[in-house]
């Protein structure tokens, strides 16, 4: 694990973590309480303070355990029968807009990002320090800050976009924007972040945000929003860097042994060799936190950790669908899920030893991916240390093959797809499916990515990317693979705005069907 994680600092300022300051309605300062004036002073603080912005990719509410899940539970290659009401309804678009568990975690811990990034761009540029490190954090900033605004605009669609430190109660309510607005700035953000930050880090910044990461989501945005010739622009950018390329090992993207790999283009640092005991829940940052995940105990196997989430049996069908050119099944599938195959290993006991005499769950299917299943008895400690891989270079990848589709030039996607297929032995593409029309490889492309990103937080992205909330025909295919679908209806496409948000700032309107 990289030192970068250690020297994240967790116990900083308030000034780091609130956005406002009381100067115009109290009349007495505390003399010996640190301010966002008296706190932004040197390097060292610069330092600091961007550590903290990346804090917030750590918490509960974000990539500790809230995030991957309101992500994966929306798309038909997940499901959940969670006790917790709130985990089970975010699968079921049927989100309770008065109890903010979950979602609503996940909505603060991207605006206490975004507050504490707001606050390097506002002070930084004024701190005498080294040009050139001056110019990375700046860069950090922007994108951390453009990475949770991505989060907001994707999950809420019309949110709040504040983009400096408020300094007065006057300015402290920031006006609901447009789903275009926000992607927008989102754009703004990560175009500036490219522009300044280096391609690569060794060392102790082994992990921060990179030029390549900056480009990545950039192309994402634009990907999301159906603007595929710029997208493709930027794609290809990473793709000729020569910086990254596939590790050969599949599964090598979801353990500890293997982060930061030549794969990864960002990623959450965890480790649980870094900062004290205590979960890093959220709320005011304190010294005894950890760097922990507790993605691997809400995810994990029957009587290993909470099963709050599971791999659905449609996904699991859609892996026998092609063999490997030896006639083996697609090795993606045992690096996704544990599932009742002779050998197959669950924590150290064969799959069918270990539930014996359980036919339920003999017959069920558990995620794998992020599991310390070579390394831990279970995960009943609540504390992984495997980071999160937010981007990919097969994403980039496939997303670049998706923009060639769809500005006509299908034939030339194929090497890309191929590239990602060839990884884990499947057949070449142009051979077994040659000559595909345009609507054929688009529907080539839903089946390839719902593969290679299962259980990754990408498939509702694709699935309203591409429209087939609204097509009639997709919809029912969508409800036959998971019942879950069976209580969308259209706006649920977002999770609600926080009702306390609501109640707390004048003229933020409720998301459609809420």
């Amino acid at each position: 694990m990289n030192i970068f994680n250690k020297k994240i600092i967790v116990a900083i300022s308030a000034t780091l973590l609130l956005s406002t300051s009381c100067e115009d309605n109290l009349d007495q300062v505390n003399p010996n309480a640190q301010t966002s004036s008296t706190f932004w002073k040197s390097e060292e603080d610069a330092l600091k303070g961007i550590n903290a912005v990346y804090l917030s990719l750590a918490i509960d509410g974000s990539y500790m355990r809230s995030t991957p899940l309101l992500l994966d539970n929306r798309g038909d290659d997940a499901m959940s029968n969670s006790p917790w009401d709130q985990m089970y309804n975010s699968g079921k678009f049927a989100m309770n807009a008065g109890n903010w568990a979950i979602y609503g975690w996940a909505f603060g811990a991207y605006y206490e990002g975004i507050s504490k990034a707001n606050q390097v761009l506002d002070y930084v540029p004024s701190i005498s320090m080294d040009a050139n490190l001056k110019k990375r954090i700046l860069g950090e900033a922007y994108f951390l800050r453009g990475l949770y605004f991505y989060h907001l605009v994707n999950m809420f669609g019309n949110v709040m976009l504040p983009t400096n430190s408020v300094q007065s109660t006057k300015d402290f309510f920031v006006k609901q924007s447009t789903e275009a607005e926000g992607w927008a700035q989102v754009m703004d953000d990560l175009k500036k972040a490219a522009e300044m930050l280096p391609n690569s880090y060794t060392g102790a910044d082994l992990g921060r945000a990179t030029k390549g990461a900056a480009i990545g989501y950039l192309g994402k945005a634009l990907l999301m929003n159906h603007k595929y010739a710029e997208a493709a622009v930027q794609f290809k950018t990473i793709i000729d860097s020569g910086i990254y390329d596939l590790v050969p090992n599949y599964r090598d993207n979801f353990t500890e042994a293997n982060e930061n790999n030549k794969e990864s283009i960002f990623e959450v640092q965890f480790d649980r060799s870094a900062g004290g005991t205590d979960l890093n829940w959220g709320g005011e940052p304190i010294a005894s936190w950890g760097r922990v995940s507790a993605r691997a105990i809400t995810y994990g196997a029957n009587g290993l950790g909470w099963t709050d989430v599971q791999p659905t049996r449609s996904v699991f069908n859609d892996y026998l669908l092609e063999k490997t050119v030896d006639g083996k099944d697609d090795p993606r599938l045992e690096a996704t899920m544990f599932y009742n195959k002779p050998g197959l290993m669950v924590y150290g006991k064969e799959f069918s030893v270990r539930y014996a005499g359980n036919a339920g769950a003999l017959n069920s299917l558990y995620c794998r991916k992020y599991a310390n299943d070579d390394t831990k008895p279970d995960e009943f400690d609540w504390r992984s240390g495997i980071n999160e891989r937010l981007m990919r270079y097969a994403d980039v990848l496939m997303m670049y093959a998706e923009c060639l589709n769809e500005t006509g030039q299908t034939a030339a996607a194929y090497p890309y797809i191929q590239k990602v297929r060839s990884r884990v032995g499947l057949p070449n593409l142009a051979t077994v499916k040659p000559n595909m029309t345009q609507a054929q490889m688009r529907e080539q492309i839903g089946h390839e990515r719902l593969l290679e990103f299962c259980l990754e937080g990408h498939r509702f992205d694709d699935i309203r990317r591409w429209g087939w909330l609204n097509d009639p025909a997709k919809l029912a295919w969508l409800k036959s693979r998971d019942p879950e679908f069976n209580t969308y209806k259209p706006g649920r496409e977002f999770y609600p705005i926080p009702q306390n948000e609501i109640d707390n700032n004048p003229g933020v309107k409720q998301n459609l069907s809420y």
